[in-house]
């Protein structure tokens, strides 16, 4: 992260490269802006590492992109949400924009009462996974599977 960034870039953190997709989500939706994109390759996947890594991690990467002069911070990792978010929050003044998973339309969307599930260990024992669960999907049948090695 030595080179200069362009002047007040949004930038996008995931541990991987599977955020690459959400920036090219952003770039076709926003056109006019500058995007930095993160990918924490060195320490990936973080779905089996421990929340308070996690959590360190993604403080110490938002600093970095804030003082580079990001305008905003997009988590294009869902078990860096659930880990880090509130952290991230707390630590800057960086408006935060947070992936989390899709329970919230699943549950709109299913007409089988089933949702289905695949993520890391991690976003799966979280607290807010758990919150997600409850406030929109908790009259579903919601099948969670661990993906072990998940970035």
């Amino acid at each position: 992260m030595e080179a200069s960034l362009n002047p007040h870039p949004v930038a996008v953190f995931d541990s991987g490269l599977g955020g690459l997709t959400v920036l090219r989500a952003l770039q076709a939706r926003l056109p006019q802006e500058d995007f930095f994109y993160f990918a924490d390759t060195r320490f990936l996947p973080y779905g089996d590492r421990p929340e308070a890594f996690i959590r360190e991690r993604g403080v110490l990467i938002a600093e970095a992109l804030a003082r580079r002069g990001a305008k905003a911070l997009v988590i294009a990792c869902n078990t860096a949400t659930a880990a880090a978010a509130e952290s991230i929050r707390a630590a800057t003044s960086l408006p935060i924009v947070a992936l989390e998973p899709g329970v919230k339309p699943a549950a709109a969307l299913t007409r089988s009462g089933v949702i289905g599930v695949m993520a890391t260990t991690r976003t799966l024992h979280s607290e807010r996974f758990q919150r997600l669960v409850g406030e929109h999907a908790g009259q579903h049948r919601v099948l969670a599977q661990t993906c072990p090695g998940l970035a």
